[in-house]
């Protein structure tokens, strides 16, 4: 291979990667530099501005039914955050494909969307008004700009990949921290209202948005083949790992959705219940990024493995948090465990791209699929809790999900290459 079809492997303005050669060398990574950190950023802060978001709905989940949806149950407003958790995933299986074949130029609309849902939720008062604006358009325009953002990523990097896509989705649980306590301290602690404080909100993540159009590109040139890449599943080890994906995020996202109206029922205030969201993702910040650079060493598949099980012990302690102490130490373990989830399963999705240029389809359409489990989680775990009115009955469904992911990931490594026992 001569210095100058390096060069081109590596040249983002290449237009021709038609003969196997070129293909080689387009599939080169740098792994490294200022470009490919600032890609990384600009995911990070995406999903800051999306899975963050998302990440904040317990504070929404204990507002609406003390306020504008007091007349509604639990799993009634836990459908708004469910819809928009899956419509955030599953969006990407048309978000992907769009970067692959077109670049990230074609997606950055939808942080415009974003915005604009943003500003459309301040302004509800009714259950069908906050389904439509935070729950349908919300989680389609921010499904749209993250399996771009991770896609993005892998274009730049492979033995650092782990590590890079931990720092992308760290930017959810910073996100997490900060907006909880934001919102719960505007909404419960000043007289702005409602309406106000969400504004407010969205006027933040406008610079974070701006900052993600600039900085996340492609680096190589757009493929030419069909839209969705089929062929992904005749791979078993992919669709082991987006099973485990779904058991694992149907029982994840009900601390999310959950801790604080379980807290305040404990008789924790509002405002300081809230914050257990804020220390939640605070954990988990370090549950992505840590793992991330222990799976790059140690094996993808062996931390998401890892991660699934130990979240499902962790979920089925709930109940036994019954004191402000034990309700924060609750809030931190189950916090980073969780974290290994979402970062662990990005990477191990990776395992599977045969071709860089296929990263957004692959990660698209596998969230996608996996995404149908953030729809029906919260809500059957809030029929649960409406049914019993306990949340044990929740912490053991949610437990058994994830550990059942944990050992179907399992399945996916005993089908790779290296076996149960490889570093995989």
């Amino acid at each position: 291979m001569s210095p100058s079809d390096i060069e081109q492997g590596l040249n983002p303005e290449i237009t021709d990667v038609s003969n196997e050669k070129d293909k080689a060398t387009a599939h080169e990574y740098p792994d490294g530099g200022i470009q490919a950190w600032l890609v990384a950023a600009g995911g990070a802060c995406v999903f800051f501005s999306t899975l963050g978001f998302a990440n904040s709905f317990g504070v929404f989940e204990e507002y609406y039914l003390t306020h504008q949806l007091n007349d509604k149950s639990a799993d009634d407003v836990a459908w708004i955050g469910s819809l928009a958790a899956f419509l955030q995933f599953s969006a990407g299986a048309i978000g992907g494909p769009l970067f692959d074949r077109y670049g990230a130029w074609v997606i950055r609309l939808a942080a415009v969307l974003s915005v604009f849902a943003i500003m459309m939720t301040s302004l509800c008062d009714k259950y069908w008004q906050f389904m439509l604006a935070q729950g349908l358009l919300m989680g389609i325009a921010m499904g749209l700009m993250q399996s771009p953002s991770m896609a993005a990523v892998m274009q730049y990097f492979m033995k650092k990949r782990a590590a890079a896509l931990g720092l992308v989705v760290s930017g959810s649980s910073i996100g997490g921290v900060v907006l909880p306590i934001a919102l719960s301290k505007m909404l419960n602690s000043t007289s702005l209202g409602f309406g106000w404080s969400v504004r407010i909100i969205g006027f933040v993540l406008i610079p974070l948005l701006t900052f993600w159009c600039i900085t996340v590109k492609s680096r190589l040139p757009p493929r030419k083949t069909s839209f969705f890449v089929g062929s992904a599943f005749k791979d078993s080890r992919y669709i082991l790992i987006i099973a485990a994906m779904f058991f694992m995020i149907v029982g994840m996202f009900e601390p999310l959705f959950y801790i604080p109206t379980y807290a305040v029922k404990r008789g924790m205030n509002a405002t300081l219940a809230s914050y257990l969201l804020a220390i939640l993702n605070a954990a988990s910040n370090l549950g992505r990024i840590i793992p991330g650079i222990l799976a790059d060493k140690f094996g993808r598949l062996n931390v998401l493995i890892i991660g699934g099980i130990t979240t499902g012990i962790v979920v089925f302690c709930l109940n036994e948090a019954r004191s402000t102490p034990a309700l924060i130490v609750y809030s931190l373990a189950v916090g980073f465990t969780s974290g290994t989830i979402v970062s662990g399963g990005g990477a191990a999705l990776s395992l599977c791209i045969k071709n860089p240029q296929e990263a957004g389809a692959y990660m698209g359409m596998g969230m996608g699929i996996a995404s149908l489990a953030a729809l029906v989680g919260p809500p059957i775990s809030g029929a649960l809790v409406s049914h019993y009115d306990s949340f044990s009955q929740m912490s053991i469904f949610a437990g058994v999900m994830c550990v059942v992911g944990g050992f179907i990931a399992l399945g996916a490594k005993a089908v790779s290459p290296q076996g149960v026992f490889g570093r995989t």
